[in-house]
């Protein structure tokens, strides 16, 4: 086992990563190699595919299963090790699939079909022991001797934006929004990992043509989002419980909280949601459930005392699972790509299972102290009140804009938001999106120039309204993105922000701070690229950051 894809990476003097019996975030070393393995089957299946599509053949099944397998490989989303025994296989018969269809296009078109190696050509062993003999293979720095840390490390930066845009891609399928575009990007990126590369450039260039395929990948969850449930409005959302039967949905997706939703109509039990479901409660088509009665909890590292505290079933919907405690294993669900051996997981959206479980758990016996946070300022929203933002700027009422957010953990040394955010000065505007947010989220900010001077955007892939917002204001003010009074203070943690950390790179977007630490597989070297060429910085103190940034705007 070796991996050092996210931010709870083991570092020491020496080295980083993850490399004994079990990582950091609790994943087991045969699950690590069985992950390796699925990928790099992964990677012929994308050989295939792209030069089929060259062709105009293509298979959108085996498009569809790479997206979804690239998302079960994300930190803390499926630690079950049987289950990627079973992809495995079934990536095999994607590709040899794959390889017929692109066989056949090159006959039909005249052409004679190349014969592929590598990744194309690795028969996976049928069983467990089989698959783990063959781990090395596909190892993350299985040429870090030869090739050099530089190369390696630019390598996983393709690897890990390219399971980002997997996952926000995934996102936006089972709502039904599809972009060949983004299937074309996602081939490619797979066609050129199975051939080894070697050189910085084409592995560069590849991360930012990954930036771009990510942009439309957060387009198309957008459009999947807001066509299903409706455009976001700003909502006071309750974050105490109340009296009644409960069930608690945490990770990303909104199909199945609508799901659950549909399930648990008439039922007396009482729908909260935690962590980045929150911005749940903004879609007027969920918000018209009246049993989708408020938020639980915070960001999902908290979920171990949360999910224990909680008196109904969990279900958790796609990332950020930790290993069950035994309080409330017998009470968790999973679904989609989400998976833990010995929990139950939900097939085909029926969800009949968790209300059952809801209706025999005791529920909340009492009312809660009501608090409650505002949320839904999406671009819409934001937008709609543009005029009275820029009369605020150029007025002086609003010196700066300060976008904090990401995705959180509990490493040492986050705590650095909180005070960015609670000390960024009374003539700024704070703005967030990702579970980043549960840092600061209750703090009184205030208001100014009569908007609240927090302003909630939603889930880390809302990093595509965002973008939107920041374009249009500057449009406005007749500058780039760039020359905005508007700095990016961003909280990385797993592959999804690896992606958002792209797209903000391929469009041009600078000055960007990073922390609480860089990743682990961006070596001294590779850090400067991007500290030279994008203006990358690793965050420091708080105060003096923000003091910076307002010198840099003046």
């Amino acid at each position: 086992m070796f991996c050092y894809q996210c931010e709870q990476t083991y570092r020491s003097d020496e080295s980083a990563g993850c490399a004994g019996p079990k990582g950091m975030c609790g994943k087991d070393a045969t699950t690590s190699d069985l992950q390796d393995i699925l990928l790099h089957v992964c990677e012929g299946i994308g050989q295939y595919l792209r030069r089929a599509r060259t062709l105009g053949a293509i298979d959108a099944d085996a498009d569809r299963f790479v997206l979804y397998a690239f998302f079960t490989t994300l930190t803390n989303v499926n630690f079950n090790a049987g289950k990627f025994v079973e992809l495995i296989q079934q990536a095999a018969q994607h590709r040899d699939r794959a390889k017929a269809l692109y066989e056949k296009a090159a006959q039909t078109a005249g052409k004679t079909p190349e014969r592929l190696s590598g990744a194309a050509a690795f028969i996976p062993a049928k069983d467990m022991n089989g698959l783990l003999a063959q781990a090395s293979a596909a190892a993350v720095k299985k040429d870090a001797a030869t090739l050099g840390d530089d190369v390696v490390g630019l390598r996983s930066l393709v690897l890990y934006g390219l399971k980002g845009v997997c996952a926000y891609a995934h996102h936006a399928e089972v709502l039904g929004q599809e972009r060949a575009a983004i299937y074309a990007a996602v081939e490619h990126a797979l066609d050129l990992l199975a051939s080894e590369p070697r050189e910085i450039g084409p592995l560069l260039d590849e991360a930012l043509a990954l930036g771009h395929a990510n942009f439309s990948a957060m387009e198309a969850l957008d459009a999947a989002n807001t066509g299903s449930f409706g455009t976001p409005v700003p909502t006071i959302v309750r974050m105490t419980p109340i009296k009644g039967k409960a069930i608690l949905v945490s990770g990303h997706d909104l199909k199945d909280l609508h799901a659950i939703l549909e399930a648990t109509k008439d039922k007396g039990i009482n729908v909260y949601t935690h962590g980045e479901v929150l911005p749940a409660h903004s879609y007027p088509k969920l918000k018209a459930y009246p049993q989708l009665v408020g938020n639980y909890g915070g960001a999902w590292q908290d979920q171990q005392k949360e999910f224990a505290d909680f008196p109904g079933p969990i279900v958790m919907t796609s990332n950020c699972l930790i290993e069950p405690q035994p309080r409330y294993r017998g009470r968790l669900f999973t679904a989609g790509p989400v998976g833990w051996a010995g929990v139950r997981h939900i097939e085909n959206g029926d969800f009949s299972q968790v209300v059952q479980a809801a209706l025999a758990l005791p529920g909340f016996n009492e009312d809660a102290a009501e608090e409650t946070v505002t949320i839904g300022f999406g671009r819409d929203a934001v937008l709609g009140v543009a005029d009275k933002v820029i009369d605020a700027v150029k007025a002086g009422a609003i010196r700066h804009f300060f976008l904090v957010g990401g995705c959180d953990g509990a490493a040492p040394g986050r705590n650095y938001y909180t005070d960015f955010a609670e000390h960024a000065p009374q003539d700024t505007m704070v703005l967030t999106l990702g579970c980043g947010k549960y840092r600061f989220n209750r703090h009184d900010f205030g208001t100014i120039g009569g908007l609240p001077r927090l302003l909630d955007m939603g889930q880390c892939n809302d990093a595509y309204s965002a973008i939107v917002v920041a374009s249009k204001l500057a449009e406005a003010f007749g500058v780039g993105v760039n020359e905005l009074p508007l700095s990016l203070i961003v909280s990385w943690f797993e592959q999804k922000a690896a992606a958002v950390l792209l797209t903000l790179l391929a469009l041009g977007v600078r000055n960007v701070r990073l922390g609480p630490t860089l990743p682990a597989f961006l070596t001294p070297a590779l850090v400067n690229v991007l500290v030279e060429k994008f203006g990358i910085q690793p965050i420091g103190d708080a105060k003096a950051d923000i003091e910076a940034s307002l010198s840099r705007a003046a």
